[in-house]
């Protein structure tokens, strides 16, 4: 079942749909920046608890620095220093992240009031189309991003593009999770499970060295449960870097197109888990570093640093600068066509 209200924003008028399934639980979306506002799901008593951090006003989302469940685009993560080259042509982004591009750029797409319409009783569908030379990026492109609601508590969002010239698309969703109510406080103690081996050093901007590390030795395991806040603090370039967990892991097993589990998030008191699958090559795991001072949530609760978790989902950052990673290149002719799905229980 769809419910759908308006919100004002800075912007213009958001679109709030809230999608509830058969077990009353419910996930909220906007059609700014197609994002996700809210999830509550039943705790280990069958309690609804809200699992995703959010703010209490619609205009709080617009130009957020946590960019707070939302779709950044045209490419998430960061490329260094804002340029990349298509076929020898040189491209110039916004810089917005010490010397490097993040996001798609200050009016990227996480920033934007997305088309929506929904499909049947649990699905909602956003589209988006920017113009050649928005933020800088070439080619006239088409998103769409499809939120279905399942009554198994599964969130699935399909990601497909477009575009009329040729382009890099790297696409994810940027949700903060915290299992056992979002302000209830640090997620430190929340166990992970990464289906990743590898991981992606950086130097000291967060920009990949083109190095794919192994994980073996180092705070970067998560190949077995572990609590978030073990090695969080541990005398390790990367953790120093980004004050926290902030990198990209390579995920095993990877096959263009294939669906497979790659992490699982456990929360403490509330009995929640949430299992992450994608079809996407890598995985940013953010531990919200710098959550503090951002908006206030719904109750007026206000956030503080490593209160949420991300797992975003996506192309590896900087790919346009690295041939031998998995290529962002998107060309006329070819669809960007990748899944994220989060099922809690």
């Amino acid at each position: 079942m769809i419910d759908i209200t308006a919100h004002s924003t800075p912007i213009g008028e958001a679109l709030f749909h809230t999608i509830t399934n058969s077990r009353g639980a419910r996930v909220v979306l906007s059609t700014l920046g197609a994002g996700i506002v809210s999830i509550a799901v039943p705790d280990k008593d069958g309690k609804l608890t809200e699992v995703a951090l959010g703010y209490k006003n619609a205009g709080d989302y617009f130009q957020d620095g946590p960019c707070m469940g939302k779709i950044p685009g045209r490419f998430a993560n960061r490329i260094a220093k804002g340029k990349f080259s298509i076929d020898g042509t040189e491209y110039q982004l916004a810089i917005n992240n010490g010397p490097n591009a993040l996001h798609g750029g200050p009016t990227g797409f996480q920033n934007r009031i997305w088309e929506a319409k929904t499909e049947g009783d649990n699905a909602v569908v956003f589209s988006y189309s920017p113009e050649d030379g928005e933020e800088g990026y070439p080619g006239k492109l088409y998103v769409k991003a499809t939120y279905t609601w399942t009554d198994d508590c599964e969130l699935r969002l399909h990601l497909e593009a477009t575009s009329d010239a040729a382009t890099v698309v790297n696409l994810t969703n940027h949700a903060y999770f915290n299992l056992d109510g979002a302000t209830s406080g640090t997620v430190l103690n929340h166990k992970l499970t990464l289906k990743a081996s590898h991981y992606l050093p950086t130097d000291d901007t967060q920009i990949p060295t083109g190095e794919i590390a192994p994980v073996e030795g180092t705070p970067m395991d998560f190949t077995k449960a572990k609590e978030i806040g073990k090695d969080i603090h541990a005398d390790f370039h990367p953790l120093k870097v980004g004050k926290g967990y902030d990198h990209c892991w390579v995920i095993d097993d990877y096959q263009k197109g294939k669906l497979q589990s790659v992490a699982l998030l456990e929360g403490v008191d509330s009995g929640i888990k949430m299992e992450v699958l994608t079809t996407q090559p890598g995985m940013q795991v953010y531990t919200g570093n710098w959550l503090e001072g951002c908006p206030q949530a719904p109750d007026g609760y206000a956030y503080h640093d490593y209160d949420g978790v991300a797992i975003e989902c996506q192309g590896f950052p900087d790919a346009p600068n690295h041939a031998e990673f998995p290529s962002s290149l998107l060309r006329p002719g070819e669809h960007y066509d990748e899944t994220i799905v989060f099922k809690f229980a």
